[in-house]
C-alpha cells in the first residue's frame, strides 16, 4: 500500500504540475514568441488536448486509490469530489467544448477565426474554456491541500 500511496501523491503532483505548465507558461509562451497566432493556437490545442488525457489517466487513477482506500465512506471524501469535478471538467472541455472550438475555426476558413464572422462566438466560448480550466487549477490546488492535511488517509474527509 505504501507503493499506491506514493503513486497517489506523485500523480497528484502530476496532474496540478502539468496543468499549471501547459496552461499558465508553455501556451502564453506560444502566444507572445510566435509571430503566427494561428501555429500558436493549433500547438496550444494539441498540448491541451494532450494534458486532458494526462487529466483522465490521472483522474482515474486517483479515483481508484480513493474508492480503495474509503470504500463505503468515500462519498464523504472530499478528495473523491475534488477529483469527480477535476474529471467533469476534463470531460466538458475535451469532449463538449474543444470540438465546438474546432468546429468554429473551420467554418471561418478560409480565414482565420479571429479574421472571421465567427471571432465573437469563438471568442466567447475559448472564454468559457479558459474559465474551466482556471477552475480545474484552483480543484487542484485544494486537491494539493486537503491530501497534505491528511484527510485522505486520515477518518476527516
Amino acid at each position: 500500500m505504501r507503493i499506491a500511496t506514493a503513486l497517489y501523491a506523485l500523480v497528484t503532483a502530476i496532474w496540478l504540475g502539468s496543468q499549471m505548465a501547459i496552461g499558465y507558461i508553455a501556451a502564453p509562451v506560444l502566444f507572445s514568441q510566435l509571430a503566427d497566432r494561428t501555429l500558436a493556437g493549433n500547438v496550444a490545442g494539441a498540448m491541451f488536448s494532450v494534458m486532458a488525457w494526462v487529466s483522465l489517466a490521472c483522474g482515474a487513477y486517483l479515483l481508484s486509490y480513493v474508492i480503495t482506500i474509503k470504500r463505503r465512506d468515500v462519498f464523504r471524501s472530499s478528495v473523491f469530489w475534488l477529483v469527480i469535478c477535476m474529471l467533469g471538467i476534463t470531460v466538458i472541455s475535451h469532449f463538449g467544448i474543444q470540438p465546438l472550438l474546432a468546429q468554429i475555426k473551420h467554418d471561418a476558413l478560409p480565414l482565420p477565426v479571429t479574421e472571421s464572422a465567427f471571432h465573437e462566438r469563438f471568442a466567447l466560448w475559448h472564454g468559457v474554456s479558459s474559465g474551466l480550466y482556471l477552475l480545474q487549477t484552483m480543484l487542484g490546488v485544494a486537491l494539493v491541500i486537503v491530501q497534505n492535511d491528511g484527510k485522505l488517509s486520515g477518518k476527516k474527509s
